[in-house]
Order: structure tokens, then C-alpha cells, then sequence
């Protein structure tokens, strides 16, 4: 655990990632929660960092949600127009209703493909959240994963563990 980090802020940290999950029970609680308790203490690296990181994966995950569901959608679209234009030469139509279920198999196919990426993305949400948490609750510095980087993290002081203290005194050492 890295003591250089006060306590509270550590936290802080862990409660900004936490945040997150308001959503369930307040809309754009995953914005607006985070994005409040970033604000409290921006000025504050280790926070600075954890509340940048949480704001950029949240949006992320909102638009790889929206990506996925129009591209749903449009497959969907686009598949019955396709099979719309094909009906009078579908070769199973007036045999039997296999037939009939035989021509909902894109369309499933499509369904099936976006639930299983929508139900993936909820469970790297939610495991990527909550190892963010621990990760600010151990005084470590967290990135997620597929998160695009819209805030403008700076990285500068999150290869390193240091406080700005110990960075401090590291600069004042080699001078001497």
C-alpha cells in the first residue's frame, strides 16, 4: 500500500470510481457523481488522475454503447430490406413454416452478436470499476481498458508512485 497518499484521498479515489454505478439507480449518475467528486479536489494529482480516468472510461463505455446499438439496428435494417427484396425467390416459402423461421436466422444472428457484446461490455464495466476502486484505495494509479483518453489524462506523474512530496525531495537530492 502506498503510505505517500493520504488516506482520505485514497478514498476519494476509490469513492470517484465507485460513483460510477449510480447509474442503475440515477440517470447520467455515471457522469454527473464522478464527475463531482473530481472537481472537489482536482488540484490534488493522485484525484486529478483517478477522476479523469473514471470521466474518460464512462464516456467510452456510453459511446461503444451507442455504437453497438445503432449498429444493431442498422444491421437489422439493412438484413430485412435485404430479405424483403429476396421473398418472391426464398425457396422454403410456401413449404412449410420452417421457412419462415429459416428467414428470421439473420436477424437473430445480428440480435444474439449484439447482446452477447452489450452483456460483455457490462461485465468489463463493472470488473474495470471495481479494480479501479481497489487500485485508488491502495494509492495506485489506474488505467482501464478500451478507455479513450478525451479528458487529456496526464500520465506524467502516473508512471511513477511517488507523492509530490517524495518527487520533491527526489529533485532536491540530485541537486545536492
Amino acid at each position: 500500500m502506498n503510505s505517500a497518499i493520504k488516506k482520505e484521498d485514497r478514498t476519494l479515489a476509490s469513492l470517484l470510481h465507485l460513483s460510477a454505478f449510480t447509474k442503475y439507480f440515477i440517470p447520467l449518475g455515471n457522469f454527473i457523481f464522478p464527475l463531482v467528486l473530481w472537481l472537489i479536489r482536482k488540484e490534488n494529482k493522485f484525484i486529478d488522475h483517478h477522476g479523469k480516468q473514471a470521466l474518460n472510461f464512462q464516456i467510452s463505455i456510453f459511446l461503444y454503447f451507442i455504437v453497438l446499438v445503432l449498429g444493431g439496428i442498422a444491421g437489422m435494417v439493412f438484413t430485412g430490406m435485404q430479405l424483403s427484396l429476396e421473398s418472391t425467390h426464398f425457396p422454403f416459402k410456401d413449404d412449410s413454416n420452417l421457412g419462415e423461421l429459416a428467414r428470421l436466422f439473420p436477424f437473430g444472428l445480428i440480435l444474439g452478436g449484439v447482446l452477447t457484446l452489450l452483456l460483455g461490455l457490462f461485465i468489463l464495466e463493472i470488473f474495470a470499476v471495481v479494480q479501479a476502486a481497489i487500485k485508488a484505495s491502495e494509492g495506485k494509479t489506474y488505467k482501464y481498458p478500451l478507455s479513450i483518453n478525451f479528458l487529456g489524462a496526464n500520465n506524467n506523474h502516473s508512471s511513477n508512485h511517488q507523492s509530490e512530496n517524495e518527487q520533491f525531495n527526489n529533485t532536491q537530492n540530485q541537486r545536492l
